[in-house]
């Protein structure tokens, strides 16, 4: 059974900086896409930035140049790199792996960016 275990989530202050990561836990995986998502109050959920096999990667509009998605195949871990961080980017932060035996998705991180 995989599950995917986020961490890095917290509080911070507007402009600073937060790492998240997504482990793969419980069993190998192979990582076709692995993508951050993020939830606001009240809010859909929506894709912050997705990479793929060959690091292509996708950012969405909003958090271009301050945001980085990176992954390590050999340690089954994603991560997004958040710098000059918004009050607009609180949410909680979803990962989502999709691999060779299906999507999974993490249980969620709390991002809260204060002004």
């Amino acid at each position: 059974q995989v599950q995917l275990v986020e961490s890095g989530g917290g509080l911070v202050q507007a402009g600073g900086s937060l790492r998240l990561s997504c482990s793969a836990s419980g069993s190998t995986v192979s990582i076709n896409v692995a993508g951050w998502y993020r939830q606001a109050p009240g809010k859909e959920r929506d894709m912050v930035a997705v990479i793929d096999r060959r690091s292509f990667t996708l950012y969405a509009d909003s958090v271009k140049g301050r945001f980085t998605i990176s992954r390590d195949d050999a340690k089954s871990t994603a991560y997004l790199q958040m710098n000059n961080l918004k009050p607009e980017d609180t949410a909680v932060y979803y990962c989502h792996f999709d691999t060779v035996h299906g999507d999974y998705w993490g249980q969620g991180t709390q991002v809260t960016v204060s002004s």
